[in-house]
């Protein structure tokens, strides 16, 4: 699948996959990762704010609220269920190969010090805010704060 993708970015000149080759440069951004971003994320819908990408990715808090009674009961299952899955597992991995971003500095500085739980807490928070900084790129070209390229 790997070579067969590979195959139809050299080839093709379709507009989605320039938004693809756009993606994969970045260092923590593979191939699966950038086809599946444009695919099945920037490729046909905007987005205008961040309630709208953490709601498409599932990624938003399910508050309780009754009375003076006030909780939060961890984060819905709506959305896309890959797509939770797969931005996740982007932003554990933007955080690996992007140690001195922004967004990886955010996590370190806010999650870094609590336990298991707590960081995968925070990933879930990383994945949304990274979602919307791609976004940002795809659309303007401008990096994320602290983001680095591949090197050639």
């Amino acid at each position: 699948m790997e070579a067969a993708r590979r195959a139809q970015l050299q080839a093709s000149t379709d507009a989605k996959l320039d938004k693809v080759r756009q993606l994969m440069p970045l260092k923590g951004i593979g191939i699966h990762g950038a086809w599946w971003l444009v695919r099945e994320f920037f490729g046909w819908r905007a987005c205008k704010n961040r309630r709208e990408v953490g709601g498409f990715a599932g990624c938003t808090p399910t508050p309780y609220h009754s009375g003076e009674s006030a909780r939060e009961q961890g984060m819905t299952q709506s959305g896309h269920r890959h797509g939770r899955w797969m931005t996740t597992e982007l932003a554990w991995s933007w955080r690996r190969f992007q140690p001195d971003s922004a967004l990886s500095v955010w996590f370190r500085e806010r999650f870094g010090g609590g336990g298991k739980r707590l960081r995968r807490l925070g990933i879930v928070a990383v994945a949304r805010k990274l979602l919307m900084a791609l976004g940002r790129f795809r659309e303007t070209g401008v990096l994320p704060e602290g983001a680095a390229r591949k090197e050639a």
